[in-house]
């Protein structure tokens, strides 16, 4: 098939579970290659656990349940053959001429920015996160049109909050980072783009080079939660499970710590592909999401906890569970005999 790279882009706007992979999906599509945005993240092997004790954000260690900010859009350069336009600036003014010039040349830019600087999120809404995507399609006088794709509507803000956004300080600073598709291959081989992802995913969920990283992250974090228990600093504890609960299913991961977006990967793997071993992956994987999303709810009573110590410890065997089921999946799909 001949993907055409279209020159004027008429935006349509899709709203998704994760701001870079349905920003990456959104962008793709509305420049004339159909890409879900399940198949971006899954194909950009995203998924992951990371936990980092030694790195602290907001004051607690380092959780992630994915890859780092602009994997999903380095890993589908890299495995699908689509060619990005990126590009980070110092120059403020520069950066802001460049996005005003290609949205007047019809095409809409991707953008690293510090969500905490944009009206339209909740007014409450005041973290110093800096890693989010969102979308400009075109602007208005003092105005941009923006096609966030983690809401359900598009909405405007103005030129200020753009600027002060996209040149954020702090953890993971975008210093103005932007992004747009510039090729398309003229053929994608899928089949080969597919398992490249999964095998380097399944490698590294469970052959990792450090215990901060796959299913042994997920266990060394069971255990510091299990350490915990009983702590007569209940703040300390109340702040660490609200970090685990807030980093899983409160920032834009579909839910389940990207799990279910990845099982509707293996969905779409599994019709695109004809291979039916990858629908039986997809359903075991929406079971460990619902494990993930039982375990949050965990942190979440304790987090409510009015009086006395915290029992920790069927929070961290409901983490420990997880760490089994999807580690059972993995090891499912590393057996998986490819035709």
């Amino acid at each position: 098939m001949n993907h055409k790279l279209r020159q004027n882009v008429e935006w349509t706007h899709y709203q998704g579970g994760h701001c870079e992979s349905a920003g990456v999906s959104s962008l793709v599509t509305n420049y004339g290659l159909d890409l879900s945005e399940p198949m971006a993240f899954g194909v950009s092997n995203s998924i992951m656990f990371i936990y980092f004790p030694f790195v602290k954000v907001w004051g607690m260690p380092l959780i992630s349940y994915r890859m780092m900010p602009r994997s999903i859009i380095n890993g589908v350069q890299k495995n699908l053959g689509i060619r990005f336009f990126t590009r980070t600036y110092k120059d403020q003014d520069l950066a802001m001429k460049d996005l005003d010039d290609l949205l007047d040349r019809g095409k809409p830019v991707g953008l690293q920015v510090s969500a905490s600087f944009l009206a339209y999120f909740c007014p409450d809404f005041n973290m110093p996160f800096n890693a989010h995507t969102t979308i400009i399609y075109g602007r208005e006088g003092d105005e941009y049109l923006v096609s966030d794709p983690i809401f359900e509507y598009t909405t405007r803000v103005t030129r200020d909050q753009v600027r002060k956004a996209r040149f954020a300080l702090g953890q993971n600073a975008p210093r103005g980072y932007c992004f747009y598709p510039e090729y398309f291959p003229e053929t994608i081989d899928y089949r080969k783009a597919i398992r490249k992802a999964i095998k380097k995913s399944v490698t590294m969920m469970l052959q990792p080079m450090m215990p901060w990283v796959g299913i042994k992250a997920i266990n060394t974090m069971a255990r510091r939660i299990e350490k915990l228990n009983g702590s007569p600093d209940t703040k300390y504890v109340k702040n660490y499970l609200g970090n685990i609960m807030t980093f899983q299913e409160e920032v834009g991961t579909g839910g389940g710590g990207f799990r279910f977006i990845y099982a509707a990967f293996l969905k779409e793997a599994s019709e695109l592909l004809g291979m039916p071993e990858f629908l039986e992956a997809s359903r075991k994987m929406v079971a460990v999401g619902d494990l993930w999303r039982q375990a949050a709810l965990g942190c979440a009573k304790a987090f409510r906890e009015k009086a006395g110590s915290i029992d920790t410890l069927p929070i961290a065997a409901a983490f420990r569970e997880c760490a089994k089921a999807e580690k059972d999946v993995y090891l499912m799909l590393k057996k998986i005999r490819w035709k």
